[in-house]
């Protein structure tokens, strides 16, 4: 029933962004060895330090947009080690710079878990023809994943054929995000740190609020709390609250393939993972795109949300409440009796519903699928968000069975009450057989969204979460292939 297609994404090293480097970072050595670096360069000569800038300008510009403006940036972030205050000349800086400059392959181990949307430009195409945007897992050194994008075209003949990736790759550029004064209340008592001064603070803020109007609610805080032995710790709790809401910008002229989303946040240090987008339709009939991904620091792991007109602008924010925790929120495309529903995993095995009125404070409805056959004794979860169908909701989900075997199956939900199940896959839908058993890790299969188009179910999947397939479906045939309750 579901149907194998040639095209495909394969990881490329050589997709790299350059970053900040502190050589010995944490080692109680670390400022000494930025102080000795930084007066190699004034003591070499000259001449050599010219040969040497042009050297690495030209070999950095290669690959990155900016290299010598990249550079500069990361000479002046050790600036106050340059002894005596000497002022340097653009070759030092330039050395300098280089020297606290690393490049990241930011898919240099695997590229995997795609999630696929109609993109924001259909100009150009054939009738029936249909552009999709699909993120993607990008994993580097390290293990740390970040959100990079692809584009393909799904033809009127039945083809599914991945664009050209562009390149350099392109960071955003991050500014501050802005808060509800509810939301951040919620987001300090899910993490513990409601507390008397915390609540004495959100007491002062506005309605909404960015990081400037916290400190001067912090600055307007009695001395009785402010400056009590053990008020450090709960203050820097505010900001870490407030700085983890980001905005991302990308230049309207960077093709939306040669964007990556890094990690900002302190919770997202170990990685982003897995981001399920979906073409939103608000209530008002607005167009936009949100997504929810696993942020990891290491630790713990939270769901968080992004949210976008366009995939060029994304503003990242926390989740919050009883249906906000663990991996795989997957929200649903439009509004359902006036609330935002989402598909989770709380208790790390089942399909659970999730309801807010905001988008952002989530309340655990309870569960609605568990595990029912061997290929998903392990744990269930979603494999992207409902796809709307005149039948009900088509859920794809990931079944976890005997040898950690990822496969895919599907739910049929009530399209009123999505809490019903109407109708389950009792085989799987695509196991890791053959070609797709090898990769990464071995033996999974796993997808973070389809997209339907003319009656046909476009699956990319991530195989062995080490390279991208594509796989399609009838919706109609899927559907009348599930099994129905016996009661219904």
């Amino acid at each position: 029933m579901i149907h194998a297609h040639p095209a495909h994404l394969e990881h490329d090293p050589s997709r790299v962004v350059g970053r900040f480097f502190l050589p010995g970072d944490g080692l109680p050595s670390s400022h000494s060895r930025v102080t000795q670096i930084v007066a190699r360069v004034l003591d070499s000569p000259p001449r050599l330090t010219q040969e040497t800038a042009a050297r690495l300008v030209d070999e950095l510009a290669e690959r990155h947009a900016g290299a010598a403006e990249l550079i500069l940036a990361n000479a002046r972030a050790v600036g106050s080690r340059v002894r005596n205050s000497a002022v340097l000349t653009e070759s030092q800086a330039l050395v300098v710079g280089a020297a606290f400059t690393a490049e990241y392959a930011v898919e240099g181990a695997a590229l995997c878990n795609p999630s696929a949307v109609a993109h924001p430009s259909q100009e150009g195409l054939a009738p029936d023809d249909l552009r999709v945007a699909i993120a993607l897992r990008c994993i580097g050194e390290g293990h740390i994943s970040s959100i990079g994008f692809a584009e393909a075209v799904i033809g009127a003949d039945g083809t599914w054929t991945f664009s050209p990736r562009a390149a350099p790759i392109t960071g955003p550029v991050v500014s501050g995000g802005d808060w509800s004064r509810l939301h951040f209340g919620r987001a300090l008592e899910h993490e513990g740190h409601l507390g008397d001064l915390a609540n004495a603070v959100v007491g002062n803020l506005p309605e909404r609020f960015t990081s400037v109007e916290l400190e001067q609610a912090l600055l307007a805080l009695p001395e009785q709390l402010s400056t009590r032995p053990d008020s450090r710790e709960p203050t820097q709790s505010l900001r870490d609250m407030a700085a983890s809401a980001y905005r991302a910008e990308f230049p309207e002229s960077v093709p939306l393939s040669a964007r990556v989303l890094l990690p900002v946040a302190a919770e997202e240090d170990h990685g982003i993972e897995d981001a399920r987008f979906v073409r939103f339709t608000d209530v008002d009939g607005t167009i936009g795109y949100r997504a929810t991904y696993t942020a990891y620091d290491g630790r713990d792991v939270a769901p968080r949300l992004i949210t976008s007109p366009d995939l060029t602008s994304f503003a990242v924010h926390r989740l919050t409440g009883t249906g906000a925790h663990n991996k795989g929120m997957a929200l649903f495309p439009r509004l359902v009796a006036g609330q935002h529903l989402a598909l989770s995993r709380t208790d790390g095995e089942n399909i659970s519903l999730a309801r807010s009125a905001d988008g952002v404070i989530w309340d655990d409805l309870g569960i609605v699928h568990r595990p029912m056959e061997l290929w998903e004794l392990v744990q269930l979860g979603n494999c992207g968000s409902p796809v709307e169908t005149d039948a009900g909701w088509v859920v794809l989900t990931h079944g976890v069975g005997p040898l950690r075997t990822y496969s895919l199956g599907a739910l049929l939900l009530d399209l009123d009450d999505p809490s019903r199940v109407i109708a389950r896959t009792t085989m799987p839908l695509l196991e890791p057989t053959g070609d797709l058993r090898d990769g990464y890790v071995p033996r999974v299969v796993y997808s973070c969204g389809a997209i339907l188009h003319r009656g046909t179910l476009w699956i990319p999947v991530g195989v062995g979460d080490a390279r991208i397939r594509v796989f399609s479906v009838s919706i109609d045939e899927l559907i009348a292939s599930m099994t129905r309750p016996s009661s219904s």
